[in-house]
């Protein structure tokens, strides 16, 4: 692989592994499943590179990689109780491709609006969706009542909310 391909396939590579991820995601529900596809997927991707046409869809090519990668995991996990149809899955990844779009401009959105809260505001978002956070043990790291942190957490989510539709219905011209 030549040095600029080598710098354009790790500048695509590494703006789309959230989408993709989501995407793998989207299909199997588990999240440690969809790490490790993935990572099959981007080994893949690395080998495969050199079929990838400059100029074209990145993310379509890695995700239809993605799609069958999804599919070999299914493959394997045929036994397990809780199985969708090849159909199913197919609808969901479509889905999901057509979503990727909007769901990232929507993402985008939100880490500007995220950056206008007050720095109290985004302190109290920022504890709740840490890693094995919730409402009782945010309030007990505050030393505040129960009922007054899910009331603040609900004024900031409307107040996001609001912010991310102002913010796509300005960046479509609606």
């Amino acid at each position: 692989m030549s040095q600029n391909l080598s710098e354009e396939f790790v500048q695509l590579f590494t703006s789309y592994q959230r989408r993709l991820y989501l995407y793998i995601l989207g299909q199997v529900g588990n999240p440690n499943d969809a790490e490790e596809i993935l990572q099959e997927t981007n080994v893949i991707l690395w080998k495969k590179f050199d079929r990838f046409e400059p100029g074209t869809n990145f993310y379509a090519w890695a995700a239809q990689i993605a799609s069958y990668e999804v599919l070999k995991h299914r493959d394997r996990r045929r036994r397990d109780k809780l199985y969708f149809s090849d159909e199913f899955v197919q609808y969901v990844a479509e889905e999901s491709r057509n979503m990727s779009d909007e769901l990232e401009a929507r993402h985008q959105a939100l880490m500007e609006c995220l950056q206008k809260l007050k720095p109290s505001d985004l302190k109290l978002i920022q504890q709740r969706y840490k890693s094995g956070e919730n409402g009782k043990s945010v309030a007990e790291w505050l030393g505040r009542p129960v009922n007054s942190v899910y009331q603040s957490l609900g004024r900031i989510r409307r107040t996001l909310m609001e912010c991310v539709n102002r913010q796509l219905a300005t960046e479509t011209g609606s």
